[in-house]
C-alpha cells in the first residue's frame, strides 16, 4: 500500500513539474513581448509634455509613518521633490510614540487646521490634520491618527484625506526616483480602457549611500540575504509581473510602490486592516468589483526600477517577513475562495487564482512531502532515485535558465550593475540559492500556513532596519 502511494506521488510530482516548467516557459514569452511593447511605446507621450500639461490627473502620494523620527524629515523632503505638476504628499503619522509628529511640526512649520474629513473607509480615530504656514511646503498634508497596528488602516486614513483621483501608496522610508509619478501615471493617461492600478520595479537599498533622503550612490548589496533577495526581486518584478501584465493578470501591486484609481479602491472597500497581505488583497477586491459591475479594466506593470527599499539583512527578520507574506497569501486565497473557477470572474477565477494556489501556495507543502518521502523510502522502500535525480536536476536547470535570463535582461536594458564582477556574483548566488536560501523561504512559508490554520493572533512583527549608509556633508 505504501509503495503504491509513493509511486502515485512520483507520478504526480512528475506531471506537476512538467506543468510548472511549461507554464513558466509561457510566462517567459509573455514577459519578452511585454517588455518589448513597453520599450517601443515608452515615448508615446514624452515626459516633458506631461510636466508642462495642466490637463493631467492629480496624484496623492500616501506615506504611513510609525516612529520614524530619526529620518522622517529627510524622507518627506525627498517625496516633496518628485517631478509632477499636480501632486500632494499625505504623510500619515500612525500614532507614533516618538517625536515623529513634533519633528514634522518644527521642520515644516505645521499648524493644526480645520479639515473636511469624509470617512469613506472606516479607520481608527483621526486626531487632526496639519498644513504648513510656509508656502514652500503647500503640497504637504500631515494626518495624525490613533495607531491600529496596521499599515492598511494608516493607508485608508490617507486615502480618506486625499484630494486627487489617483493615489500612490509607498513606505516613508522608500526612496523614489524623481520621475516615479510620471511613469506610474502614464498608463492612466494613455489607455482608452480604464486603468485601476499600476506598479513598477523595486530595488534593494541596502549598502546604498543616501544623503538627506536622496539616493546618492547605488551599491550592490553586501550581505548574503540582501543579495539573495536581489535575485528574487529581479525575477519577480522583471520576469513574472511583466508576463502577468501582458495578459492583464496582475494580482499583486507591491505595497511599497503602487498607484491606484481612488474611486475604484474606495468602492471596493479600501485596504482591509486585518490583512497581512493588504496589497494583494486590495487588488483582488478591485478586480472583483470591476467584474461584478461588468466594467472593463487594466492593471499594468512598468519594467523599470523606480523605488529603493531596505530589505531584511538577517535570517530572523527575513523569516518574520516571509511568514507574514505566506500568511497573507493563504488569507487572500481563502477569503476570496468563491473566485475559484467562477465563470463570472473570467481569467481571475480560471487562471490567476489557480496559479497562485498551485505554484505559490502548494509548492512549499509538496517540497516538505518530497523530503518525507525520500526519508521514508531510504529506510523502508526501494525508491527510484534515478527518476527523482533527473526530475530534480531538470527543475534546477530550468530555474537557473530563468534566473540567468532575468539577470541578463535587467543588465542589458537598465544597466543596474556597476561592473561585470557584480553580475558574476549574482550568477554565483543564483547557483547556490536553492541549497542555502530557498529552504529558509520554505520553512517561513510553512510556518505562516501553520499560524493561519492555528488562527494565531495576526501581527506585523518588528521589521527592524539597519538604516542607510549616510553620505557626510561636504
Amino acid at each position: 500500500m505504501l509503495e503504491k502511494l509513493i509511486y502515485s506521488y512520483e507520478v504526480f510530482v512528475g506531471l506537476f513539474s512538467t506543468l510548472y516548467i511549461l507554464f513558466y516557459c509561457i510566462l517567459a514569452i509573455l514577459s519578452y513581448y511585454a517588455i518589448k511593447k513597453y520599450l517601443n511605446n515608452k515615448n508615446f507621450i514624452p515626459n516633458n509634455v506631461i510636466i508642462k500639461s495642466n490637463h493631467i490627473p492629480g496624484v496623492s502620494v500616501i506615506a504611513p509613518a510609525f516612529n520614524e523620527g530619526a529620518t522622517v524629515v529627510h524622507n518627506v523632503k525627498s517625496l516633496l521633490s518628485l517631478t509632477y505638476p499636480k501632486f500632494e504628499v499625505v504623510l500619515v503619522n500612525d500614532g507614533s510614540t516618538d517625536d515623529t509628529l513634533q519633528k514634522l511640526i518644527d521642520e515644516f512649520e505645521l499648524i493644526k487646521v480645520d479639515f473636511y474629513y469624509q470617512e469613506k473607509i472606516p479607520t481608527n480615530p483621526i486626531r487632526g490634520h496639519y498644513k504648513s504656514t510656509n508656502p514652500l511646503y503647500y503640497k504637504l498634508l500631515v494626518v495624525d491618527k490613533e495607531n491600529r497596528k496596521s499599515k492598511a488602516d494608516a493607508c485608508n486614513a490617507g486615502i480618506n484625506s486625499t484630494k486627487y483621483p489617483l493615489f500612490l501608496c509607498t513606505d516613508v522610508d522608500c526612496i523614489l526616483k524623481n520621475d516615479t509619478i510620471i511613469k506610474l501615471a502614464k498608463p492612466f493617461i494613455e489607455n482608452k480602457k480604464r486603468v485601476i492600478a499600476t506598479g513598477a520595479g523595486i530595488r534593494i537599498s541596502n549598502s546604498c549611500e543616501v544623503k538627506e533622503g536622496f539616493l546618492v550612490k547605488i551599491h550592490f548589496p553586501k550581505g548574503w540575504y540582501p543579495r539573495f533577495q536581489e535575485l528574487e526581486y529581479v525575477r519577480a518584478f522583471l520576469f513574472g509581473r511583466m508576463a502577468w501584465s501582458q495578459i492583464n493578470g496582475l494580482l499583486l501591486v507591491s505595497g511599497g510602490l503602487g498607484m491606484f484609481d481612488k474611486e475604484i479602491a474606495v468602492a471596493a472597500g479600501g485596504y482591509w486592516h486585518k490583512s497581512l497581505g493588504e496589497d494583494m488583497e486590495l487588488v483582488t477586491r478591485m478586480r472583483k468589483y470591476m467584474y461584478d459591475h461588468k466594467l472593463p479594466f487594466l492593471i499594468q506593470y512598468i519594467p523599470e526600477s523606480l523605488c529603493w527599499t531596505e530589505v531584511p539583512a538577517t535570517r530572523e527578520v527575513l523569516i518574520r517577513q516571509r511568514v507574514r507574506w505566506s500568511r497573507g497569501l493563504i488569507q487572500t486565497l481563502y477569503l476570496h475562495r468563491n473566485l475559484f473557477f467562477n465563470p463570472k470572474y473570467e481569467k481571475t477565477g480560471f487562471l490567476i487564482f489557480p496559479y497562485f494556489f498551485a505554484f505559490e501556495f502548494l509548492i512549499p507543502i509538496l517540497e516538505l512531502i518530497g523530503v518525507l518521502v525520500l526519508i521514508i523510502s531510504f529506510f523502508i522502500l526501494d525508491l527510484n532515485y534515478v527518476y527523482f535525480l533527473y526530475l530534480t536536476l531538470t527543475v534546477y536547470l530550468f530555474y537557473l535558465i530563468i534566473t540567468f535570463i532575468s539577470i541578463l535582461l535587467d543588465d542589458v536594458i537598465y544597466k543596474n550593475y556597476a561592473n561585470t564582477k557584480e553580475i558574476i556574483t549574482l550568477v554565483l548566488m543564483a547557483i547556490i540559492e536553492p541549497f542555502c536560501y530557498h529552504p529558509v523561504n520554505v520553512y517561513a512559508s510553512l510556518k505562516g500556513y501553520y499560524h493561519f490554520f492555528r488562527q494565531k493572533e495576526q501581527s506585523w512583527g518588528n521589521m527592524q532596519r539597519q538604516g542607510f549608509k549616510t553620505t557626510p556633508n561636504p
